[in-house]
């Protein structure tokens, strides 16, 4: 059941969200004399398609954002997300599987993106489904397609991960990606999963892969290639055929998907799994631990302590001939509005945000977000020729990742303070020292924080200046006249 609570809380009363209405403000640009007004629409009486294009940056929160501008730009520079409008900052909610009426307050991607697919408050791990309960929910997506729209997902992860699935899975375990993880199945070959109940056998829609094949998605485009090479739950054939036989074109290079049929769907497939990363530390370096001497160990106030060696970021080699997220974003658009009269939604993640910052690699998140920047630009474009399209860009959750002063304040006292984390010490272009820090834990693999994220938009309306991630599901689906 959706929670309503937080809506009235926030949006007390939706009347502003009629009162939306796009401009160009979020790209600083004049309208060019030749588009035609929403009045000139009016009066020809031609209804343009409303759109909407989310862009979810996953992990980027303001942090982030800095850390990539700092590289990117100079500290001086702005970003085109630093351009548009911010509008507002949105509440990260989960809540507790158990007790679903018991805030948890950091979240990952599966309970924050069906938080924003589905306008519904769920526990950690689920896609698309109640804590609790177990009910699937209805995503936008698929109230979008049942209104005769089109709708497309983009990611440079598996078109399986947790993000992407929200929009068109239901289950309760984000892991279960394809038919061979539904049961009696390892999670990284030592953590027991269980989707039993989750597979056909027994009443469910099976793996998320299988659901993306029997879902009425135009296309999906990412990662995820080894998802889809196991057999069908009960047939003989694999999921990627079981794909093509549901009317997918599946595309794996960058000819195909420059290529693709304009009249038919489309799956990309364009890597194992997620797509490798445009930038990463000289050397494939990412953070490290500093090393405190041996009088150091013995009290923390003696001996010294030595920090990592200053590294650059460089181009990944293994991300030649890998579809950039622009590209794919450029085909997406143009197969969503090709002789399309209803409008669409096309949900567009950069996702390597997220993951880089798992492995304590700042190079990695910054050309994901340089990647997101581009994608946003395509999506800016569009709206500039397409006066109904709603652009919102936000994240789902935080990540480890704190700008820290490369030389501490504290160095003044003549002690050796250094970080309990791994740092990463950043050459930028501008020839400055730039220390990244991370240190949510003492494990592998950082992990999600809970500040909240940020909303950019392009529209020019009221707006609210914080909302719940189910606020968004309501911005969104009340633009496209999908709201109950």
């Amino acid at each position: 059941m959706r929670i309503q609570f937080f809506k009235r809380c926030i949006l007390s009363g939706a009347v502003f969200f009629g009162a939306i209405s796009l401009s160009l403000q979020g790209t600083q640009a004049d309208i060019p004399e030749n588009i035609p007004s929403e009045a000139a629409f009016a009066d020809a009486q031609i209804s343009p398609p409303k759109n909407v294009i989310l862009i979810i940056g996953d992990g980027m929160d303001d942090h982030q954002i800095t850390i990539a501008r700092n590289y990117l730009t100079g500290v001086t520079g702005q970003l085109t997300l630093d351009r548009m409008a911010r509008r507002s900052i949105a509440q990260v909610l989960t809540v507790s599987n158990m007790q679903p009426d018991l805030p948890v307050y950091v979240a990952d991607s599966a309970n924050s993106a069906t938080s924003i697919a589905t306008g519904t408050v769920t526990s950690r791990g689920r896609i698309a489904t109640t804590a609790g309960t177990d009910e699937d929910l209805t995503t936008i997506v698929e109230l979008a397609s049942a209104a005769g729209m089109k709708t497309g997902l983009v990611s440079t992860a598996s078109v399986t991960d947790a993000t992407v699935a929200a929009f068109y899975a239901h289950i309760s375990l984000r892991v279960c990606e394809n038919p061979s993880m539904m049961r009696d199945a390892l999670l990284f070959d030592r953590i027991p999963i269980d989707c039993s109940p989750d597979m056909k056998e027994n009443g469910g829609l099976g793996s998320i892969s299988e659901q993306l094949v029997a879902s009425k998605l135009d296309l999906a485009l990412g990662g995820g290639a080894k998802h889809f090479v196991p057999l069908m739950e009960g047939a003989a054939l694999t999921v990627t055929e079981a794909a093509e036989a549901a009317g997918f074109q599946v595309l794996r290079t960058i000819d195909d998907l420059n290529s693709a049929a304009a009249d038919t769907r489309w799956l990309g497939l364009f890597a194992p799994s997620t797509l490798p990363i445009r930038l990463q530390g000289e050397g494939g370096r990412a953070a490290e631990s500093p090393l405190p001497s041996f009088m150091n160990r013995v009290h923390w106030s003696q001996g010294d302590v030595t920090l990592p060696e200053p590294t650059t970021c460089e181009k990944n080699p293994e991300f030649a001939g890998t579809p950039s997220l622009k590209l794919m974003t450029d085909r997406a658009l143009e197969h969503l509005s090709q002789d399309n009269d209803n409008g669409f939604f096309l949900m567009i993640e950069s996702a390597s945000i997220d993951k880089q910052s798992h492995l304590r690699n700042a190079c990695g998140s910054i050309g994901e977000v340089a990647q997101l920047e581009e994608a946003l630009q395509s999506a800016l474009s569009f709206a500039e020729q397409n006066p109904e399209t709603l652009i919102l860009v936000t994240a789902d959750h935080g990540q480890a990742a704190q700008l820290v002063p490369t030389e501490s304040l504290f160095d003044a006292f003549g002690l050796p303070i250094y970080t309990p984390g791994q740092v990463m010490r950043i050459r930028t272009p501008e020839g400055a020292l730039m220390t990244v820090n991370y240190a949510t834990n003492s494990f592998l693999s950082e992990e999600h924080t809970g500040v909240s994220v940020p909303v950019l938009t392009n529209a020019t309306g009221p707006f609210p200046t914080m909302l719940t991630q189910p606020g968004l599901f309501d911005v969104m689906t009340q633009h496209l006249g999908l709201a109950n």
